[in-house]
This record gives C-alpha cells, structure tokens and sequence, in this order.
C-alpha cells in the first residue's frame, strides 16, 4: 500500500481543498456537520472528495496532533521541491531571491510556525535537511494554519551542498543571530539572499 500522509484542522483541511491539492479521503465526525464543516464538505463533494463518516474516537486514534477539530484528510506524502524549483519561484515573480535554509529544527511545531511566517514574508522557498530535522507532516500543516500548501520547500541530503549551489546562483547567505540588533523586515534586500536559522557558524559571503 502506498505511504500516505494526513492532515488535520478545518483551516489547514479547507487550504487543500482551495489548493487543488489530492486528496484520498476526507474522514469527518459523525455529527460534526456545522461551522466550517460544512464549508469543507461542500467543496468536497465539488471536488468528488470521498468523504467518509466516522466516529469521533476513530479520528482521535489517527490524530497526530490531538487537535483534528472533527477533520482529517488523507493525502498523498507531500510533495517536495528541488532546489531549482525554489529559484524560478523569485525569477517568475521577477523578485529577489529569498531563500530560509532550516538548520536541525526538529520540532514539528517549530517548522510549521516558520512556515507559516516565511509565507507571510514573502519567502520564496525552504530548504531542509533529510536528517535530523523535522519533515512535514500532520502537525507542520495544521501549526502553519495551511502555509504549507503554498511554499516550496526543498529536502537535501547535505546543507553545505545546497549552501555551495546557492552560492553558485549568486545567492548571499546570511546567518541569524538572537542577539543582533536587526530584525529580519529591516534588513535591506538589495540581493538574492539566503537566511540560515537554527544553527551558528555561518557567515555572509
């Protein structure tokens, strides 16, 4: 059987369904037809989404977030991008490359909180590592309120490959420090950049 991912959380459930995004199931609480739920049913069945009722304890064994709001989706794993992908976003955009490198953010909750800010900045894609790291899953969408669905996000095996790629792009890289007096909205963004969060030791080019 094919690996298969969910998501949970009415807003994060409602973004896929504005996405386009597949969807296997969508399994919905028995007596939960109120609210945004019926939102969520009505643009499934546009969608011909099998929709499935099911007992409310049913949801709380599947949920991994223990927050699912009477909503879970079953999906296809998540989609990662390449490298290139993440450029040609700011370059049909004709925008400024702005690239997040996410260094050993293992919390779920962390990397959909970042998620969700770097959608809202204006990101243009995220770069993760394959180890030791968080990857996206049930709580990634839910925490980044359905962000997920609308950012790139890159997989790599080594970051300081990835980190020598951007560079060949003619990326900066730019480490973030707690105790700088800049904030990263006041930074000027003359250049494509890229933005390492999470671990120390690197410096701009």
């Amino acid at each position: 059987m094919d690996y298969q991912d969910i998501v949970e959380g009415r807003n994060a459930v409602l973004e896929l369904l504005s996405n386009n995004r597949d969807i296997n199931k969508l399994l919905i609480a028995k007596g939960e037809k109120h609210g945004s739920i019926i939102e969520i049913i009505a643009k499934a069945k546009e969608k011909g989404v099998n929709i499935v009722e099911v007992d409310k304890n049913k949801l709380n064994e599947i949920s991994e977030t223990k927050k699912h709001q009477g909503v879970i989706a079953i999906v296809p794993p998540f989609n990662y991008s390449e490298i290139e992908d993440i450029l040609e976003e700011a370059k049909s955009k004709n925008e400024r490359a702005l690239v997040l490198i996410l260094d050993g953010i293992e919390d779920p909750h962390n990397l959909g909180a970042i998620i969700r800010t770097a959608e809202i900045a204006g990101v243009h894609g995220i770069i993760i590592p394959k180890r030791r790291a968080a990857a996206v899953n049930a709580t990634v969408a839910k925490v980044s309120a359905g962000a997920v669905e609308y950012m790139k996000i890159a997989r790599v095996n080594n970051l300081n490959d990835a980190i020598k790629k951007l560079k060949k792009n003619g990326l900066w890289i730019i480490g973030t420090d707690m105790n700088s007096d800049t904030l990263y909205y006041n930074q000027d963004y003359n250049d494509d950049v890229a933005i390492v969060i999470g671990s120390e030791g690197f410096r701009n080019k």
